[in-house]
């Protein structure tokens, strides 16, 4: 069979979903990381001692589709050496404000006009998505870093697919969408919307998607 017929197969068929289960991170001290991740209010999945070489304990941020790993006999990497490890969040400043009093020593949040631009401090004054981080590491060094996202890229999420992962993400998107329905309300002379529950639908699942929002 040639490699253009097997690609031809191939593009035929259904994509499997892989999808990402956790990432290793290389700690110095098991049991300072458990007490520092667990402080953090993160869930603890397990904790697998085998003998004194082999320890796996995994934890998983709140809302997460995805966790971490750490332990004993797990990775050659220098611990502290993982770096840009991505948090995504729907509230900049409160989850910032969380973390810092759960003990993490988070940096202020700031934003950058643009990808690649130079960090400025404070959230992205006009709100946009992308745009608003905030850090903090680890005991080991290991680099956090939260991200505002609040409306995806196109092509971000599968048409047609909107999931909320915690009752805060839900509720930030509903807040978003009570304000917009404000200002949807004010353009059509200020009168009651009696539909407003199929507006908010779809204003909701058109953030999440990355589509054009209604109006």
């Amino acid at each position: 069979m040639s490699d253009d017929v097997v690609r031809s197969e191939t593009a035929r068929t259904p994509m499997i979903d892989l999808k990402l289960e956790a990432v290793v991170i290389p700690v110095s001290d098991v049991d300072r990381a458990k007490r520092f991740y667990g402080g953090l209010g993160w869930r603890l999945d397990a904790d697998f001692p085998v003998g004194d070489t082999f320890r796996v304990v995994q934890f998983t941020p709140p809302g997460s589709p995805s966790s971490i790993h750490f332990g004993t006999g797990l990775t050659s990497a220098a611990p502290g050496s993982a770096q840009g490890l991505y948090l995504i969040v729907s509230d900049i400043e409160a989850a910032r404000a969380q973390l810092v009093a759960r003990g993490a020593d988070a940096s202020e949040a700031f934003h950058r006009a643009g990808p690649g631009q130079p960090a400025i401090s404070g959230k992205d004054p006009e709100g946009r998505s992308y745009s608003s981080f905030a850090s903090f590491k680890d005991p080991d060094g290991n680099g956090w870093l939260l991200q505002e996202i609040t409306a995806r890229l196109p092509g971000r999420v599968e048409a047609g697919d909107t999931t909320f992962t915690s009752l805060s993400e839900l509720g930030s998107a509903l807040r978003r969408a009570a304000a917009a329905h404000g200002e949807h309300e004010k353009r059509t002379g200020g009168q009651r919307d009696e539909n407003w529950p199929d507006w908010y639908a779809e204003y909701m699942v058109a953030e999440q998607a990355g589509k054009p929002l209604p109006t």
